[in-house]
């Protein structure tokens, strides 16, 4: 009988599920508790190269893989276990094919009865495009990663000398200089400034890419906090001869929840460029919030800064928010930057839920309105009621705790190990009452501290023999040793990490290796006198 007649004398169902195994595109397997192949589709002479009758009454597992078998044995065991219900899905392995390769299969199998039937399909293809694609990801997260580690080295090479350079300006600023003079220092000052606003843009934006910028909200004063960067704009704009206005809403006061450090940052930049990009004329910043907007309880605050500058038109204003993007690109351009502020503003913006936006007429100026949500942490009638009270006591007291001995000069260690930053600390401090030593190295400043009486602690995170924050967290160590031989409480000597690492990471570093601030580089006289003075009166009255 021919095999056509045998089929055709067949039960229909039979008949179906015969043609089922040869018609399938998927890989068919019956086979028994002892491995052997009872029957096989047709697919596996296509995908492997043997055919049916070359598999059936074979071992099936003599095709896999010797580095596969152990694994393979696993799922095996498990979907001959009738009793758990012997069943496997998306277990993968390799078998051989006739001509010596291997192909990846993924497995579904379950056992009925003494049989074991199952369904494998060729997924070599996609187990391929998968490991690329994971060798892809990995290269692009090593890519990234040493993006930011040169970035975090690079802000530190350019802040090393910057400190010098801004450092050693403030305190010339300080001596009595000819008009001549002190115009050439502050050009100096403004570069410098430049500079390092360069320098922090270029970290921001990294950081957005990472996406490690954090916003940290914070019960915060808004007047309080907004006011230096409102200030400092003034001081630029009126050294201009720019007109210069403050307009402050009735409502815009108050204590509110938000990362106080970004509004401000938003501020600062839009001042900085409307000042930057105005010749004449005027420079003006409002303030205002609208409680119960845009929903109970949400305060929105809206900041608009003009300016009668150069303004840009509606082809500059498409792109004017997107990264390395200036109204002004051509080689013949007047003003500096790097198109960056613009973009960070936003990405901080969105980040706090807010909105910006800008409109503007070439040669008549440009309006900027940043929009954020925030929340009061207190009432308008109390904060206004806090305040007089406030008011109060500080005409009955002064605002800071004097020192104990205000007479008495304060032993400085500073530990650093770049002669121009040495120099640096040592110009600021002239003329001041306080006594500097200088280190080298962490070692020596953890031996310095053992043996001799500071009043506090200057130390750079990054120097030979023992970094910063090794050499601190020793001082902390001795710290307690000390108090537990005595049975007293630790008296924190005051360290402030002076560091040109001023990352995120930087700063927790610092933070868990117990200094008390961090002081990021380039350093000002300002800046360093007022740390020194709140840690020293922080320990005496502490």
């Amino acid at each position: 009988m021919s095999s056509l007649a045998a089929l055709s004398s067949l039960p229909d169902d039979l008949v179906d599920a015969s043609t089922f195994f040869d018609v399938s595109l998927d890989m068919l397997c019956i086979r028994d508790m002892e491995g052997r192949v009872v029957k096989v589709s047709r697919s596996w002479e296509t995908t492997l190269g043997w055919s049916p009758e070359e598999l059936e009454g074979q071992l099936l597992l003599t095709l896999l893989h010797p580095e596969d078998r152990p694994c393979t044995q696993v799922t095996v065991d498990q979907v001959e276990d009738l009793a758990s219900g012997g069943f496997v899905s998306g277990f993968v392995n390799r078998y051989r094919h006739k001509d010596g390769s291997y192909r990846q299969l993924e497995w579904q199998a379950r056992r009925y009865g003494n049989k074991i039937y199952a369904v494998a399909r060729d997924v070599t293809g996609r187990e391929a495009a998968h490991k690329e694609l994971e060798a892809a990801k990995v290269a692009a997260e090593a890519a990234s990663q040493a993006k930011t580690d040169f970035l975090a080295n690079m802000s530190h090479e350019i802040r090393t000398p910057l400190n010098g350079v801004i450092g050693l300006i403030g305190a010339l600023q300080a001596d009595d200089l000819t008009p001549r003079q002190r115009e050439l220092v502050d050009l100096i000052a403004q570069s410098g400034e430049s500079l390092e606003r360069l320098v922090s843009d270029i970290l921001d934006v990294s950081k957005v890419e990472a996406g490690q910028l954090e916003i940290v909200p914070v019960d915060m004063d808004l007047l309080d906090e907004l006011e230096p960067a409102i200030a400092t704009a003034r001081a630029k704009a009126e050294a201009r001869d720019l007109t210069f206005t403050v307009t402050v809403g009735p409502s815009a006061r108050g204590r509110f929840l938000a990362d106080a450090g970004r509004i401000r940052q938003v501020l600062t930049n839009l001042l900085s460029n409307a000042v930057k990009f105005t010749r004449e004329g005027e420079v003006a910043v409002s303030l205002d919030i609208e409680d119960d907007t845009p929903e109970p309880e949400v305060s929105q605050l809206t900041l608009v800064v003009t300016d009668t500058g150069v303004g840009f038109d509606a082809e500059a204003a498409q792109g004017l928010f997107e990264r390395f993007t200036q109204a002004d690109s051509t080689i013949t351009r007047r003003f500096g930057g790097t198109g960056l502020g613009l973009s960070i503003c936003r990405a901080l913006t969105e980040m706090m839920g807010g909105d910006i936006r800008a409109i503007s007429t070439p040669g008549q100026g440009s309006t900027f309105t940043v929009t954020l949500p925030l929340c009061r942490t207190r009432s308008l009638e109390a904060y206004d009621a806090g305040k007089l009270a406030y008011q109060a006591r500080a005409e009955l007291a002064p605002l800071r705790p004097a020192r104990v001995n205000p007479d008495a000069l304060v032993r400085v260690l500073l530990a650093e190990d770049h002669p121009v930053n040495q120099r640096v600390v040592e110009a600021m401090l002239v003329g001041q009452p306080y006594d500097l030593t200088i280190v080298e190295n962490g070692a020596l400043a953890v031996e310095a501290v053992a043996n001799g009486a500071f009043d506090v602690v200057l130390m750079d995170m990054q120097m030979p023999v023992m970094d910063g924050l090794a050499a601190t967290r020793a001082i902390r160590a001795a710290e307690a040793a000390r108090a537990a031989a005595a049975g007293q409480a630790p008296r924190r000597l005051p360290i402030l990490m002076l560091s040109a690492n001023a990352m995120p990471q930087h700063l927790e570093q610092a933070k868990d290796a117990g200094a008390d601030q961090h002081v990021s580089k380039p350093v000002t006289p300002t800046t360093l006198l007022g740390a020194l003075e709140a840690a020293v009166t922080a320990r005496a009255v502490g």
